[in-house]
């Protein structure tokens, strides 16, 4: 096992206060109008540990949104957390209470960073293909829950795993959420009990 040295362990230290940072100036003052400089000085170090802890302005976006949806005190990254859930889901129906659980639990935490997102997508390039390529992963990642559904015995109309996965991609968009539950007003509850009819029904 890799030993763990101090110098890593203040390195991640460094940058969760980096990230911790730029989540808040994001929120703040949006993410063409937050700065390198405004970040470094946020987190209290010089601007080329920003670069060397994080990355550019975009890196630092995605940054935060991973940090977001992984959440306080995360042990594992998201692709791992659902993976460990998803082979504890004995049946069907298991793995749809796994599903819609989660985006009652990431939708949250997300909506803000992925809002400034959207808003930064509107007038700058890279915030923008980091739109569509976290879009684009989270796609991939749902076809690993469609053929988890396929050998609990779902699919059964025929769906193939790449449809499936797209209809728990669309259900389960950032932007759906956005709709029903910040703009139309919807529970969170009422929300989780919609979307666990809604993946049933598209994945039996």
């Amino acid at each position: 096992m890799q030993k763990v040295t101090r110098r890593a362990i203040q390195a991640a230290g460094t940058r969760d206060v980096i990230v911790e940072a730029a989540g808040r100036l994001f929120a703040a003052d949006g993410y063409v109008q937050t700065t390198i400089d405004g970040i470094a000085a946020a987190s209290g170090v010089a601007v080329q540990t920003v670069y060397n802890s994080v990355g550019n302005k975009a890196a630092l976006l995605s940054a935060v949104l991973d940090s977001a949806a992984a959440g306080p005190r995360a042990q594992a990254g998201v692709l791992d957390l659902m993976r460990d859930r998803t082979r504890q889901a004995a049946d069907l129906d298991a793995l749809i209470a796994v599903l819609a659980d989660w985006f009652v639990e990431v939708h949250p935490r997300t909506a803000g960073i992925n809002a400034v997102i959207a808003r930064a997508a509107a007038v700058d390039d890279t915030a923008a293909q980091l739109e569509r390529d976290r879009g684009q992963q989270r796609l991939r990642r749902y076809a690993e829950a469609a053929a988890a559904a396929r050998e609990r015995g779902g699919l059964s109309s025929g769906m193939s795993d790449a449809e499936a996965a797209a209809a728990i991609w669309s259900l389960g968009h950032p932007q759906v959420y956005r709709a029903m539950v910040q703009d139309a007003g919807w529970t969170v509850p009422a929300y989780r009990e919609w979307i666990a009819k809604a993946l049933a029904a598209a994945l039996d």
